[in-house]
């Protein structure tokens, strides 16, 4: 099992976004703070500007959404969830790209934090 926190800014979007469109389940909230999802072997942390992991840090730098570093999602069925994600409204940073052990797509939650959905060969 893997837990990973991304900050964002709107936690009630986000829940929205990873439950509706990646199939994610509500696991707890803690009000507009923050909220812990999960599927299958992964939880995720969706820390809002609320939260501790927002607070600056010492030398005053804020942390933020967005940036490349992303987890990767598996799928069966990459162009099926592509077509229904865009008729939701999600934003991606690339078209589907082909490579030697398979196919993925950079897609963004409502926050700009990156999520890299793949099918292998």
């Amino acid at each position: 099992m893997i837990s990973v926190r991304y900050l964002v800014n709107d936690v009630e979007a986000s829940i929205k976004f990873y439950t509706q469109s990646l199939g994610f389940e509500l696991k707890q909230q803690f009000g507009l703070a923050m909220a812990i999802i999960a599927k299958e072997d992964m939880t995720l942390w969706l820390a809002g500007p609320q939260s501790s992991a927002a607070q600056a840090m010492p030398d005053g730098r804020k942390p933020e959404s967005g940036g490349w570093n992303r987890f990767v999602m598996q799928v069966d069925d990459l162009s099926g969830l592509v077509e229904k994600m865009r008729s939701q409204g999600a934003q991606f940073r690339s078209d589907v790209v082909k490579g030697p052990g398979g196919s993925q797509v950079l897609c963004e939650d409502p926050s700009g934090n990156v999520i890299e959905i793949f099918q292998p060969n």
